[in-house]
């Protein structure tokens, strides 16, 4: 549905259901330099961290029944046609929006799907009461985000889809802009408290996500403003977001939507066709058109995804329910959903 024949720039067709005609050898269409089953595995990965993403505002208290049948639904019904629209050959890459690696089709996706999902949920018991809900572990976190950083450059160089150069200039422009926030996030938190590992890597995740759309299309040196950026919006969205009753538990919204929203916004300001040839100048090239291109992306992706996560989320709420009873979320979803706990083995 996403990489099928074009059907009216709304939605592939089901030519290849069931991996029909993907094989050994590479599409004549998609990634003509590695072989279609390996394109199929590395979009299908796109496809289920984007899945990750969102799952990240609902946590604590959505049944894992609703999550899994609401997923299926998403992944059919909200990524498949937005992934056509942009990297398919839909209506989207018809008109000129860029998108490397994911801006709005991951990032921006699942950030506002994200904010629809929390808003249906509603809040965890005891949120913003005394009970706390800081991060479990922090060297866990350190450590995941080192890991999450590493795969970022399968993640934009790769969307090169070759070994070349312009799979190189990705990968310096991600670890550029990944840097660049995760400083300008440490200053932040510096100038209002103080300076934390967690906001460190925050800032780099965030770093990571403005520079997916952009990786591919501007020079290595653009990652600093764009990272910047990046932190600075997504730095005070959080602050707005903390003093509202949303709770979006991992602020997902905050550093992947927005972050995605930023990313895209920059890819039309600082893209270059002197990085990518199949790609356009932007703004600071003279081509102010492909900022009313981007913005039409962000606006078309965050308003279906808005929309229609809100009606899938409805139905699996009325049929199945979304969220645990008030009992099982005070026992933890560990227990209640799965029957097994992290630390069962440890005295109390």
């Amino acid at each position: 549905m996403s990489f099928g024949p074009d059907k009216g720039g709304i939605i592939g067709g089901l030519d290849f259901f069931a991996l029909n005609g993907v094989g050994q050898e590479p599409s004549a269409i998609y990634a003509t330099t590695v072989p279609h089953l390996a394109f199929m595995m590395y979009q299908g990965m796109f496809a289920i961290i984007t899945v990750a993403l969102f799952t990240g505002a609902v946590v604590d208290r959505i049944k894992f029944s609703s999550l899994l049948v609401f997923s299926i639904l998403w992944l059919t019904f909200i990524y498949s046609p937005v992934a056509h629209w942009v990297w398919g050959g839909g209506w989207l890459a018809k008109l000129g929006a860029l998108d490397f690696a994911g801006g709005a089709v991951v990032h921006i996706n699942a950030g506002v799907s994200a904010l629809a999902l929390a808003m249906l949920l509603g809040p965890r018991k005891g949120f913003k009461e005394k009970e706390p809900m800081e991060a479990h572990n922090i060297p866990w976190v350190m450590l995941g985000a080192g890991l999450l950083w590493f795969g970022w450059f399968g993640f934009n160089a790769g969307s090169a889809l070759t070994s070349g150069g312009l799979a190189s200039s990705a990968f310096v422009a991600t670890n550029t802009a990944a840097a660049a926030a995760a400083v300008t996030w440490m200053i932040l938190s510096w100038y209002y408290r103080r300076p934390t590992a967690l906001g460190m890597v925050t800032g780099a995740v965030i770093g990571l996500v403005a520079i997916t759309p952009a990786a591919g299309f501007v020079s290595p040196i653009m990652g600093i403003p764009i990272g910047m950026g990046a932190s600075l919006v997504g730095y005070y969205a959080m602050l707005i977001r903390s003093k509202s009753r949303l709770d979006d538990s991992l602020d997902v919204m905050s550093c992947h939507g927005m972050g995605g929203i930023w990313g895209a916004l920059a890819t039309g300001i600082f893209a270059s066709v002197a990085v990518n040839a199949a790609g356009a100048d932007g703004f600071i090239f003279g081509n102010f058109v492909l900022i009313g291109k981007q913005i039409a992306a962000i606006a078309a992706v965050g308003a279906f995804a808005f929309a229609g996560t809100w009606v899938l989320g409805k139905i699996v709420d009325v049929t199945m329910g979304l969220r645990v009873s008030r009992t099982e979320e005070s026992l933890g979803l560990d227990i209640s959903q799965h029957g097994e706990r992290a630390y069962g083995g440890l005295s109390k």
